[in-house]
């Protein structure tokens, strides 16, 4: 079980960086990793933080979180040594040095300049072009530096999807609990219940997010922390990642101009609510306080590339059991419920 040792949120987090590297002994060299806008925004400021701290950075350019490129950070993880790595930026940044520092035994620290998801926190790599569309096991941070002045900077967009990524949980949740009752796989209460803490949290608090204040955006990043350690505890992604995921990532294979992952998840959340016969409708209505896609037209997509992809989900992963395996659904019952629920007309 791994959990972050440090947590640091709020606005100027990046200057307490040399108390944190104090307190956690590091020394010597860090690679920072990044790309050329988010360096500009945060990493030019966590590099001299870091010679304060008396470590010497090196910074490498992350370009994707593709197959190719992880391979050449990895390279670069490996000649040069370096006692952490910091990845400072969205997803596919932290999941560059969480993949790379992983792979070399090397700790890293994430330093989140969006909150688009809850890989901020969580110990799972998302590789594009593999052939596996979701997410594999790596390690968890062993910090994680979140300065709010620098995130709410950022498109309200990437706050949604945050947000639709974190009431998700209440299907993925479901479905976890689903698995363990008809198939017995394991599951963990603690965990479920910090994961369902935390689509709760923004359930009650989207008017607050909504507000666009620093007190909503804490809540957001703190939910989005609570999510990631919940796949720590559980050793996997279950309490956060169901069938709501499985039709995010099926939507992804096909239609080229998918809308961002936890808005998708959001929607998949809807639909799977639906199917499971929970309360699909404080869903929907929590994500349109929070001004979150709600419909196929609101994601960018054609009526019936939902219903495919509700359709085709299930094959995404067939060896983790959920509503959508259970229920085995026909293409009309899948228009039905698309229709049933609003997201298609």
């Amino acid at each position: 079980m791994q959990l972050p040792r440090e947590v640091i949120i709020g606005e100027g987090a990046l200057s307490r960086i040399p108390e944190v590297a104090s307190r956690l002994g590091l020394r010597g060299k860090a690679l920072l990793l990044s790309d050329a806008q988010c360096y500009k925004l945060a990493g030019e400021t966590v590099s001299e933080f870091l010679k304060k701290a008396g470590l010497v950075s090196d910074f490498f350019l992350v370009k994707s979180a593709n197959v190719d490129d992880l391979t050449a950070i990895e390279e670069q993880v490996k000649e040069l040594k370096p006692q952490v790595v910091f990845g400072v930026g969205g997803g596919t940044i932290i999941d560059a040095a969480k993949f790379s520092s992983a792979s070399q035994n090397i700790p890293f620290i994430s330093v989140p300049t969006i909150v688009s998801h809850d890989g901020v926190a969580s110990p799972l790599v998302s590789i594009k072009g593999s052939d596996r569309p979701y997410s594999v096991l790596a390690q968890a941070p062993m910090a994680i530096i979140a300065d709010t002045e620098i995130i709410s900077k950022a498109p309200w967009r990437f706050m949604v999807s945050g947000c639709g990524d974190t009431v998700s949980k209440f299907t993925a949740v479901k479905d976890w609990q689903l698995a363990h009752l008809e198939k017995g796989e394991y599951y963990g209460d603690y965990a479920a219940s910090l994961a369902l803490m935390s689509a709760e949290l923004v359930t009650e608090k989207a008017d607050l997010i909504a507000d666009k204040k620093d007190e909503g955006l804490r809540v957001l990043m703190e939910a989005l922390i609570s999510c990631g350690v919940a796949m720590s505890i559980a050793g996997s992604s279950r309490p956060c990642s169901g069938s709501e995921h499985l039709f995010s990532h099926s939507l992804d294979i096909l239609s080229s101009h998918h809308a961002m992952h936890g808005e998708q998840c959001g929607v998949g959340a809807i639909l799977t609510a639906f199917l499971h016969g929970i309360d699909w409708q404080q869903i929907k209505t929590t994500l349109q306080k929070i001004g979150a896609p709600v419909t196929a037209h609101e994601l960018g997509v054609k009526d019936m590339d939902v219903v495919k992809a509700l359709h085709v989900a299930a094959q995404i992963r067939p060896e983790r059991y959920t509503i959508l395996h259970k229920l085995n659904l026909s293409f009309d019952a899948c228009e039905t419920a698309a229709r049933a629920t609003g997201i298609i007309n």
